[in-house]
């Protein structure tokens, strides 16, 4: 089986939050496809993050973000790279699947099991997932100041509509 993401149909929502508010913001996924056999959960594929796009509507947080933190010059992707599958497709209706596998994130790669919900409505799949990235222990400097302070963890939501073919 294949779920090809298309990037016009993905969402990448980031949330960071610190003592007085929470950052909201967005990457841009530049392509995705998950491939795999139902009956051994053998997969492969890959889903790859623009990681230069990312923006949270603050120039000078952005700047930062991108300069210090993500280092996006440097590593300007992060790819998640699937190997298994477990769980079923339902030929409609809601399906959970937990698609493990390595994501690179800042030049290393980190083991990480996404789980997705999925629902097929019609001729198209509804997929999401949540995950959270202890960003500071993965090496990534962390932005807090003697003013600022924030989590050492980012959350990442990603939602995608598929077309499920024929």
């Amino acid at each position: 089986m294949s779920l090809d993401l298309d990037p016009a149909k993905t969402e990448v929502q980031f949330t960071l939050h610190d003592v007085l508010h929470t950052v909201h913001g967005t990457f841009k996924l530049k392509k995705g496809a998950i491939h795999w056999d139902p009956d051994s959960g053998k997969a492969s594929g890959e889903i790859i993050v623009d990681v230069t796009s990312g923006a949270s509507g603050s120039d000078a947080r952005d700047g930062r973000m991108h300069k210090e933190i993500l280092e996006s010059q440097r590593y300007p992707e992060a790819t998640f790279i699937p190997d298994r599958v477990d769980g079923k497709l339902a030929p409609l209706g809601p399906s959970q699947m937990d698609v493990h596998g390595v994501f690179k994130i800042h030049g290393v790669d980190h083991e990480l099991t996404l789980r997705f919900k999925v629902d097929r409505a019609g001729d198209q799949y509804n997929a999401s997932t949540h995950f959270v990235i202890p960003y500071v222990q993965w090496g990534m400097k962390n932005p807090s100041n003697f003013l600022l302070k924030v989590d050492k963890t980012v959350d990442v939501d990603i939602k995608t509509t598929i077309n499920a073919g024929p």
